[in-house]
């Protein structure tokens, strides 16, 4: 589980502060140093001496399409919809009086006319400065991982190509690798050809 929380994550008082360390390994991908991370982890690595930092933040909007009157009003009715349901669930749940099922439709349909109320207004208010709606991200363009120096070189060692999760490096007795992969294997027996 990723902790993303500003000043050290859950419960801590610290204040956020650059790790300082030795570089370990550079990835494109976020994924890439999660799951070096996770190598590290498996072979009993001192995880609290680590930490991924990414560089060359960048903001990304996929605008997702275009606002209208009518498109305020429906995202408000599904919203106040929600909202309807939950307090209609609430009131059911604590009022002795209030125990049917059209009670709670009632705050749905309530929820949802208040909903596209909201919407409508929202989008009136708005729609000169942003008329479309998008999805907003930021990313890193490479990932550190960064270790305390005196066990970088272990991390190093763990999570190198090869080593953990790539080709096992070839055995001095195993004959040598064809030059290309549809290539068959040299035969031990036979001279190699002129």
């Amino acid at each position: 589980m990723t902790n993303q929380l500003p000043g050290g994550g859950r419960g801590s008082r610290q204040p956020a502060r650059m790790p300082r360390g030795d570089v370990v390994m550079t990835y494109e991908t976020y994924e890439e140093a999660q799951a070096a991370v996770d190598v590290l982890a498996k072979a009993d690595f001192p995880l609290r001496q680590l930490a991924i930092v990414g560089s060359d933040l960048k903001t990304i909007e996929v605008v997702t399409g275009k606002l209208s009157y009518a498109r305020g009003a429906l995202t408000g009715a599904f919203s106040g919809g929600w909202l309807g349901l939950f307090v209609g669930l609430l009131l059911v749940i604590f009022s002795p009086t209030a125990t049917s099922a059209e009670f709670v439709v009632a705050a749905v349909f309530i929820g949802a006319g208040f909903g596209v109320l909201f919407g409508i207004v929202s989008y009136a208010l708005n729609r000169r400065r942003r008329d479309f709606t998008s999805n907003i991200q930021v990313i890193a363009t490479s990932y550190q991982i960064i270790a305390d120096p005196d066990v970088a070189n272990r991390a190093r060692n763990l999570i190198a190509p090869g080593a953990a999760w790539g080709d096992p490096p070839a055995h001095p007795s195993d004959p040598p690798a064809p030059a290309h992969p549809s290539d068959p294997p040299p035969s031990p027996d036979l001279p190699p050809a002129p």
